[in-house]
């Protein structure tokens, strides 16, 4: 007896540093919720341990073991809740209180059914088979697919499988003839060492998901304009150098620069809080007009760039020509009724073997000429090919 209680209170002891595990990933995850009942999960399963270290001393014997039961599936309930949440494939309540309801009803019917026997084992335990089954479909149909969304989806299909190979277990190896022989059996023994070890397994995983998580989104907040909602400077080259180096078309793609004409003044006559509003309609115009594989990014200012893959050097004039219409059309908050805010572009095709910085330097020449040419206009640049000495810059600025 001593073996199995011991190792239900190291189960309870996992199960509780799990949640405080997830309590504190709650404070800083934006799955907040998700990691919240995540918690709950390991918090209620947890108590399992207690009433089953409870049932050899207990005069109601019946009472404590039902409860181990469903506090396990209950756990296991709230875990595929929390996980619905962070993979964006959520259970309605009434359907899992249902499911709930059905396996501990189930559990009360065969209470009484003699243990070890094919019948009693097999719907002891389908329950949980069904349950952690069930969760692990969550990670294959969400679109998450990093190392620790296959390490969770694996230890959740492990731990069905050993659900379902705990009905042949009981019965080969016996799992006591009553609730209170349980703990005395070396199936118990057998079934809470391998418990702790999924317990400690999933529970990993599932922590790698969520702070995995945490990391991603940091990072993109980093590369992210909290102004325009777009990319950085950092983020824009972080997406495009990949683009480039990943060219499977003769066309690598092209460039295009954009400068609101006269920001400045805009601020200065304005104020700061209308230029901030230029700036935002100015991104979600560039988001609306740009094709779904583009990329766009503020790098700084007043000036945006956007990379168009595998795309003509005329095509990309004419969504160029698209972004400085729209912006025209725009009613900004805090301009006159009859102010309009126009724009430049400097328009590049990536040249064969061309870096992205020299791109960048030739539609930025391309820019300079659509300012000196009276703004709010187009410009394209010469061909790669056309360039003397990229190595020389043979311009400093623009006005």
């Amino acid at each position: 007896m001593g073996g199995a209680i011991s190792l239900l209170a190291v189960n309870f002891i996992i199960a509780q540093i799990f949640t405080a595990a997830f309590l504190t990933i709650a404070a800083k995850s934006r799955q907040r919720r998700a990691a919240v009942w995540c918690a709950s999960g390991f918090a209620v399963a947890s108590l399992s341990a207690v009433f089953e270290a409870i049932v050899p001393f207990s005069p109601t014997p019946r009472f404590f073991a039902i409860a181990a039961f469903a506090s396990v599936l209950g756990g296991f309930c709230l875990l595929r809740f929390g996980l619905g949440l962070f993979y964006q494939v959520p259970v309605r309540w009434s359907v899992l209180g249902a499911c709930f309801a059905a396996g501990v009803a189930l559990d009360v019917a065969i209470f009484d059914l003699p243990r070890g026997t094919w019948q009693h084992s097999f719907f002891y335990q389908m329950p949980f088979v069904l349950i952690q089954a069930w969760t692990a479909s969550v990670v294959v149909r969400s679109a998450r697919r990093s190392f620790f969304d296959w390490l969770l989806f694996s230890l959740l299909a492990l731990s069905a499988a050993y659900y379902f190979m705990k009905i042949y277990a009981a019965v080969a190896i016996g799992a006591g003839a009553t609730a209170q022989d349980y703990v005395l059996s070396n199936f118990a023994l057998v079934s809470q060492a391998l418990g702790a070890m999924l317990i400690v397994g999933a529970g990993l995983a599932m922590l790698g998901v969520m702070v995995k998580d945490i990391v991603d989104d940091a990072q993109a907040r980093s590369e992210i304009d909290l102004l325009s909602a777009l990319y950085n400077r950092r983020g824009f080259m972080d997406r495009v150098m990949p683009l480039l180096h990943a060219r499977q078309s003769q066309t690598p793609g092209t460039l295009i620069l954009a400068d609101l004409d006269r920001f400045k003044l805009v601020n200065d006559t304005y104020g700061h809080l209308t230029g901030d509003e230029v700036i935002r309609r100015f991104a979600r115009v560039l988001m609306d007009v740009m094709p779904n594989r583009a990329v766009a990014g503020r790098l700084g200012g007043e000036e945006f760039a956007v990379f168009l893959p595998c795309t003509e050097l005329s095509e990309a004039r004419v969504v160029a020509h698209g972004m400085r219409a729209a912006i025209m059309s725009q009613q900004i908050p805090g301009l006159p009724e009859a102010a309009r805010v126009t724009s430049s572009f400097g328009v590049a095709a990536v040249g064969q073997g061309e870096t992205l910085d020299l791109v960048m330097q030739r539609a930025d020449r391309a820019l300079y000429a659509a300012k000196e040419n009276g703004r709010n206009r187009v410009e394209c640049a010469e061909p790669a090919d056309t360039i003397v000495n990229p190595a020389v810059h043979h311009w400093i600025g623009r006005p």
